[in-house]
């Protein structure tokens, strides 16, 4: 694996598998990053990259929230409240710096962003069985030293709207 402030700006999440939850973050035919859920409807994935390791997970049902942390420690290095009306959320690191987190209407899109509204971290996704999104990593997000495990964290939101977008439409049915 390369590091991501390393890699290309154009990065592509993919997903091999169809029926695992587990996404790889490449750079043409190489391996950037890992996204791995430990469970196939579960909330807690482990990233990792060559820049280090994180888990992800979320808690709590209507106000739900999202914990980032470096694997194997137990303090939050940044804390994700999401907005379950109206998508996107806001993104507060341990040391109270903020970041939005914005998605469209149809939740094909996500960006992360200062508080200031510059774009430091772009996705776009395709695809409906196997899931699929470009990254574009802009030259602010590619300065910031969190900038690797916010490109995995993007990544593990979009999947997590899907997650619900289809708990909905079950529920609905």
């Amino acid at each position: 694996m390369r590091k991501i402030d390393s890699a290309q700006r154009r990065l592509e999440w993919v997903q091999p598998g169809a029926l695992k939850m587990y996404y790889e973050l490449r750079s043409d035919n190489e391996l950037i990053a890992t996204l791995d859920f430990r469970s196939l409807l579960g909330s807690f994935a482990t990233a990792e990259s060559a820049d280090g390791c994180w888990t992800f997970k979320r808690i709590g049902f209507l106000q739900t929230r999202a914990t980032i942390r470096a694997c194997g420690s137990d303090a939050e290095i940044a804390t994700f409240k999401n907005n379950t009306w109206s998508g996107g959320g806001g993104l507060t690191l341990a040391d109270r710096r903020e970041f939005l987190v914005t998605t469209n209407v149809w939740q094909t899109q996500l960006e992360i962003q200062t508080a200031a509204g510059e774009v430091l971290v772009h996705l776009q996704t395709r695809g409906f069985w196997q899931n699929s999104a470009s990254v574009d990593v802009t030259p602010i997000g590619l300065q910031m030293p969190e900038l690797p495990w916010m490109a995995l964290f993007a990544w593990y939101v979009i999947v997590m709207m899907q997650m619900d977008a289809g708990g909905v439409a079950a529920i609905s049915a």
